[in-house]
């Protein structure tokens, strides 16, 4: 079987080993240590799709086992520097038996820890101390210094630097001891959720998408998103997004969608002239706002409809508008780039046709099927991954020219293995980071600002809640910084929306409701709708901003994902999907200040307000490229940031303002354009 089908002029076959995290050099090996790095990476591959569908084993252990894989392939893979690979390669065999030796110790010891009623001795702190100073310096060859110094900067802070601070942050310091037992042995450090992710769902969507390059099934998915839409702007990354968006909303993580459909679309991306940066970014914001997308938006929204009391349907409901506006924002930023960088569409007579794609390639969607039909019935993403790869084996089959033999297999397992070693690389070390962040309560502490800083603003309290969020987003899944935001923030945010309720409708001054026990006597004469759809607007708002860690720098999970699989760097990626994503932090205000969007109120309201909101993206997209008919001045970028913020308020004639001036812009604009003199 050949893995690259033949395409013509307008798709490349797919590069067997384009997940690296930057463009780090590799070594190359050749004779007996290449099939050494060939085997192990098989055996990485078999323990993983083992331990995460018929094997057993204690997860911090299986997470461990993790460790000694990723940092071993990585410290033979990856050189202290590609000047002295060859020099140093005896160091590096010492450093990978050396990591395989402190991943394997945790299992081997752990029970031994146990029976002494926790209480590590010295080997323990050893092995400790070996498997954090490994972490950061695989981390610092595979992705550069910014996320060890990162992580160096959190160390510091939980040891020593936290006592230099005064008020709420300052941190009295943990001993060495307490740091390296939390770090090696608690579910929260090293081997804790971050290490689960990249263990589990993570390694097993990387390896689906190994079957599927090494299979062919890659190739065609490109053609096919070439043949529907290489005609148009930019066409196969606003393909990527909407398909990301899907298929986010099914996978219930943001992480594994952009390793399991990032290693088709991004490399998709790339050929037809996008950046790898701007690439990943975009996999990482689409994979991000599957989330948001109904009718499954993770567990969060369940919470949300047992906690608030409005039904589930309800919630969905009027979350779908938004879910698309956010969508349409990303696409937005596309279309710009691909404008202002002049990235031409393919013409129509080079593209594959549709029929014949179809025909070369159905069977391909089979193991498509077998994975999105797997999550919808409620399977868990491990095990949709797992029998999705054993379906690619069979569909393979369908088609005589398609045909995976026993050495594709391998190749596969292989290729799966080598692909996750960056990836892996970044997931575990940024363990380290969520490891300290809750060790010194720092999402706790930065959320109990929020009432005292913010006073009476609302918009004020709502830029104080995705601060913290943030933070939380570094140390806590999504679902679980939506809860304690919401325990923390949300009464306060209601209380501020019903407060300006009562001073608008019912002639009510801020000095009367500052007293807590009027207003909260006061509440209680607020319509019941009103008030529901406050409740509702500020726990949707949260539940928003609990999925921004995945695309904000420093700790962004998806983007570095998304970064590994591009070969891009994790800041530059990092910015860009902060970027592409601004929809997630503008739309949730809008809940507040522009409730007609989530239908409270009259629906000819709801059309404008949506309308005025949506065309706002769209000039912030063009504010933020410096593009729209032609390169913009920043003084003419201004005045297009302006316009949208204009659309944004919450007023129906100032939006209506902003719309005219847009449309006289966008007019001067043409003409500016048509008076240009054409280049030869």
């Amino acid at each position: 079987m050949t893995d690259n089908k033949e395409m013509g002029p307008i798709v490349n076959p797919l590069p067997e080993e384009d997940t690296g995290e930057v463009s780090v050099a590799q070594r190359q090996f050749d004779g007996l240590q290449s099939k050494m790095i060939y085997v192990v990476a098989i055996a990485m591959s078999l323990f993983h799709l083992w331990v995460n569908t018929i094997g057993v084993m204690p997860e911090i252990q299986r997470n461990a086992v993790h460790f000694a894989f990723v940092l071993f392939l990585g410290y033979l893979l990856f050189p202290i520097h590609p000047k002295l690979e060859k020099k140093t390669l005896p160091m590096d065999w010492f450093l990978a038996l050396l990591s395989v030796a402190a991943g394997f110790y945790l299992v081997f010891f752990e029970d031994a820890l146990h029976d002494r009623n926790e209480v590590p001795i010295l080997m323990d702190m050893i092995a400790a101390g070996i498997a954090v100073v490994l972490m950061l310096e695989i981390t610092r060859r595979t992705t550069g210094w910014l996320i060890p110094t990162l992580s160096l900067t959190f160390i510091s802070y939980a040891l020593f630097l936290g006592k230099l601070f005064g008020g709420v942050w300052n941190f009295p310091g943990v001993s060495i001891e307490r740091f390296l037992y939390r770090m090696y042995f608690a579910p929260d450090g090293l081997f804790g959720t971050i290490a689960t992710i990249s263990s589990t769902f993570v390694f097993l969507f990387v390896l689906f998408g190994a079957f599927l390059i090494k299979s062919g099934a890659g190739d065609f998915i490109i053609k096919l998103a070439v043949s529907l839409l290489g005609h148009t702007t930019g066409g196969p990354a606003k393909m990527a997004v909407f398909a990301s968006g899907l298929m986010g909303s099914i996978s219930g993580s943001a992480v594994a969608n952009t390793v399991g459909t990032g290693s088709i679309t991004i490399p998709m991306m790339k050929r037809i002239g996008f950046k790898p940066a701007f690439a990943g970014g975009v996999e990482a914001a689409a994979s991000t706002g599957g989330q948001l997308m109904t009718p499954i938006m993770g567990a969060g929204a369940f919470i949300m409809a047992q906690w608030t009391q409005i039904p589930y349907l309800t919630i969905i409901a009027v979350a779908t508008i938004p879910a698309f506006m956010y969508f349409l924002s990303v696409a937005f930023f596309i279309h710009v780039r691909a404008k202002r960088h002049n990235i031409m569409p393919i013409p129509k007579d080079e593209l594959p046709k549709f029929r014949e794609v179809m025909k070369e390639g159905w069977n391909f969607f089979i193991p498509i099927a077998v994975l999105m039909g797997l999550l919808m019935k409620g399977f868990t993403p491990t095990y949709a991954a797992s029998l999705g790869i054993i379906s690619i084996v069979f569909a393979s089959w369908v088609n005589k020219n398609t045909r995976m033999g026993f050495k594709d297999i391998l190749d596969a397992l292989a290729l799966g293995g080598r692909n996750m070693v960056t990836t892996g690389v970044i997931l575990l070390c940024s363990g380290i980071v969520v490891g300290v962040v809750l060790m010194v309560g720092m999402g706790i502490k930065f959320s109990m600002l929020i009432s005292t800083l913010a006073g009476g603003s609302v918009l004020l309290t709502i830029i104080l809640i995705a601060l913290a969020s943030l933070i939380l987003g570094m140390g806590l899944p999504v679902t679980a910084s939506y809860i304690v935001l919401a325990v923390l923030a949300a009464p306060s945010l209601v209380g501020l929306m019903m407060t300006d309720y009562l001073i608008s409708n019912m002639g009510m001054t801020a000095e009367i409701l500052s007293d807590p026990n009027i207003l909260q006597n006061m509440i209680a004469l607020v319509p019941s709708d009103v008030a529901q759809g406050g409740l509702l607007a500020a726990h949707l708002l949260i539940f928003w901003y609990s999925q921004d860690a995945n695309v904000t720098p420093p700790v962004c999970l998806a983007a570095y994902s998304a970064a590994g699989i591009a070969g891009s760097k994790p800041l530059e990626t990092g910015m860009e999907s902060w970027k592409l994503a601004k929809g997630l932090y503008i739309i949730p205000i809008m809940f507040v200040l522009r409730p007609e969007i989530l239908f409270q109120g009259e629906l000819w309201m709801t059309v404008v307000s949506v309308c005025l909101v949506t065309l706002g993206l769209f000039v912030f997209a063009v504010f933020f490229e410096g593009w729209y008919i032609k390169n913009l001045s920043w003084p003419m970028r201004t005045l297009f940031a302006c316009i949208a913020i204009t659309m944004f308020w919450p007023n129906l004639y100032v939006g209506a303002a902003g719309f005219g001036l847009f449309v006289v812009m966008t007019v001067l604009l043409k003409i500016a354009k048509a008076k240009e003199p054409v280049l030869a």
